[in-house]
Formats: structure tokens, sequence, C-alpha cells
């Protein structure tokens, strides 16, 4: 059963305010993936969880003003948009759902993920230099490095005591 829309208005807006195109079917999404084919989109998977409110929506707000920018910012939300998010989630085959969650698409196919266990327990500073590393990396026109990263690399920046296996539930 989706939440209710007057719980998710405000979370929604956080992100809308940006200029993130909301996708609330799987019409939307499809329409947003298609005109991405041969640019790059950054897809956020919407939440009502605290990570979201504290780390990823902040995090995306600072990524909407690196110089480096993708083609196309979209959103959808776990729990309310589920049809939406059934379809965003099939252009991810082999990664396992989490919300909140990013991926970086480029030419229709994800290149960069930000799965809900590299957003628990770190800075919205720290996720939007992932988002920065990952623009830089595919946005730019240029050439992608051979070393490109596909994921963050949290050993290092993780949550204090938390092992980098560790999966949170989605």
């Amino acid at each position: 059963m989706p939440y209710p829309e007057a719980m998710v208005k405000p979370m929604r807006a956080e992100l809308t305010r940006l200029g993130v195109t909301e996708c609330t079917d799987a019409d939307a999404v499809d329409t947003a993936f298609e005109e991405a084919e041969s640019g790059t989109l950054l897809l956020v998977i919407n939440s009502v969880c605290g990570c979201a409110a504290g780390n990823a929506r902040p995090a995306v707000s600072m990524a909407t003003q690196l110089d480096v920018q993708p083609d196309e910012y979209i959103t959808v939300f776990a729990g309310q948009d589920l049809e939406a998010t059934e379809r965003a989630r099939e252009y991810l085959p082999g990664i396992p759902p989490s919300s909140p969650f990013m991926a970086l698409f480029k030419n229709g196919q994800p290149v960069y993920v930000i799965e809900r266990k590299h957003i628990e327990g770190r800075s919205a500073n720290a996720i939007a230099n992932d988002l920065k590393t990952a623009f830089e990396a595919y946005c730019t026109g240029n050439d992608v490095p051979a070393d490109a990263p596909s994921a963050p690399d949290v050993s290092t920046s993780g949550a204090p005591g938390v092992p980098s296996s560790f999966q949170s539930i989605s």
C-alpha cells in the first residue's frame, strides 16, 4: 500500500524544486530513458526514510550546483509511485532494489550506482562528492577514463564500526 500523498508531498518537493523531473508512472520513466539514450541521466529513487531526508536529497541538491552535470535528472518515489519505481528498477538489471538510491546512466546504461548502503551513515557532502566524481568521469563528453568508478568507495568513509559488507534492508 502506498504512503499517503500528503506525507510524501514535501519530500517530493525537495527534488522537484531543484528541477528534477518526477516520474509517477511507467510511461513517464520509459519516456525519460528514451530521451536520454544518447546522453546522461541521474535517476534518484526517493524515499521517506531518514537517510533520504538527511543525506540523499541534500546530496542531490548540492550536486545540482556542480559545474559538470548530467543531461537530465529524474526521480521516482519508492513506496508511493509503485509502478514507476518498478519500471525504473527494470533499467538496473542485477542491482538489488534499495531506497534511497541513485544511478547515473550514460547512453541508456547504468555506469555508476549509489545504493542505500552507500548512503546510510555518510554525510550529504560525502555523497555529493561521490556524484561529483561520477559526473566528472561520465558527463563531460570526453572519453570515459579507464579507471572510472562504478560505485562509491566507502571502505574508508563508511560509518564507524560498520563492515564494508554491510547490506541494509531495502
